[in-house]
């Protein structure tokens, strides 16, 4: 396979976990990261300490903080900037010649929603206003079940290319076959956005029902599959509302499939979050979920279920759709709700349609 130069825009562990992939594949990765010590580890010492530890990074696999020398001359582009920075990020390499003339591929692994004066917006929606015209539909979205620590060490992975240019899905799929990774493409890109956004909210309540399961009497594997099961309909309803084209989509690996492994892996930061919520009582740093986005960083790990679930509800709220769960989990983080009071109002829920 010929090698190709490839920008990656985000130094955290998703970006350096598929980095190091295509890098490992024969590919040359330059990745931008805002940290100094992540630049300095990474080159001297190929392991990126601050988010992915542990895990020694090919040769192939370079960083620098300069935003513009990464995104220069590449034939693609990936971005994989955290949700609440991502306009800025695309504002900063909108003038690269590259980009302004639309030669480069540009794709998002970003998850979660965007907020706006009119409202949250989809990921690649928001890529699409900030780049120029001529970017319009063709944007590609990659999503899957694909922990970046089991992706840098190889293992077998799965994931999608969605985007409204086939062409545009079938060159990142391609991009993308290298060991360890199998890539299907897809014309869904507002479902396979939400699946990968709205999993993340459910996967923050499923840590908290794991915790409380720990020490219950109520709730054990059982609930735990019944709340996977109640999360996916919430997901696919959401979806379905804001304009998903394919309901398989929901049944995909870019649906149940990166739900399951949100929700039940090791390396979940959301599952781990809502676990913290009742082991650590890691809420009681904030006032509110404003208060709680605004200091993200004391938490000490990034749980987009957090930031999107400000976002799901929002969006709920606008175009009238009920969904309990996400409902749920905003009015805990936002402290109108216990947690375990929640959970019992889902249980006498289920006593009522009984």
């Amino acid at each position: 396979m010929e090698s190709k130069c490839i920008g990656v825009l985000g130094g955290g562990a998703w970006g350096t976990g598929l980095a190091q992939a295509l890098a490992n594949g024969g590919h040359k990765v330059l990745m931008w990261a805002l940290e100094p010590e992540v630049e300095e580890s990474v080159n001297r010492e190929h392991e990126n300490k601050r988010y992915l530890p542990g895990f020694k990074l090919s040769e192939n696999l370079t960083v620098s903080t300069d935003i513009v020398e990464v995104a220069t001359d590449k034939e693609f582009i990936i971005v994989a900037s955290p949700s609440l920075y991502l306009a800025g990020t695309m504002r900063k390499i909108a003038s690269v010649p590259n980009i302004a003339d639309g030669s480069s591929v540009v794709v998002a692994l970003t998850k979660g929603f965007v907020p706006s004066n009119d409202g949250p917006k989809l990921v690649l929606e928001t890529i699409e206003n900030v780049l120029p015209g001529i970017y319009k539909g063709s944007t590609v979205y990659v999503a899957g079940p694909s922990h970046a620590e089991e992706v840098a060490m190889g293992k077998l992975t799965g994931l999608i290319a969605a985007s409204e240019n086939p062409k545009n899905s079938i060159r990142v799929r391609e991009l993308l076959r290298v060991p360890g990774l199998m890539v299907y493409s897809s014309l869904d890109v507002v479902g396979v956005q939400i699946c990968a956004a709205a999993k993340n909210v459910i996967a923050v309540v499923y840590g908290a029902l794991d915790a409380v399961a720990e020490h219950s009497q109520i709730f054990g594997d059982n609930a735990s599959s019944l709340l996977m099961a109640a999360g996916l309909n919430e997901i696919q309803t959401l979806g379905m509302a804001m304009g998903a084209t394919h309901p398989e989509t929901f049944t995909s690996i870019s649906g149940i499939g990166d739900l399951d492994v949100t929700c039940k892996s090791k390396y979940g930061r959301n599952r781990r979050f809502g676990q913290d919520i009742i082991r650590t009582d890691i809420l009681s740093k904030f006032s509110n979920l404003d208060d709680l986005i605004a200091n993200i960083g004391k938490i000490g790990y990034l749980p987009e279920g957090a930031v999107a679930c400000k976002y799901v509800h929002e969006i709920s709220e606008r175009r009238n759709v009920r969904l309990t769960i996400c409902d749920g989990l905003y009015k805990i983080l936002n402290k109108e709700i216990r947690p375990l009071d929640f959970l019992d109002e889902l249980l006498m829920q289920g006593k009522a349609h009984a």
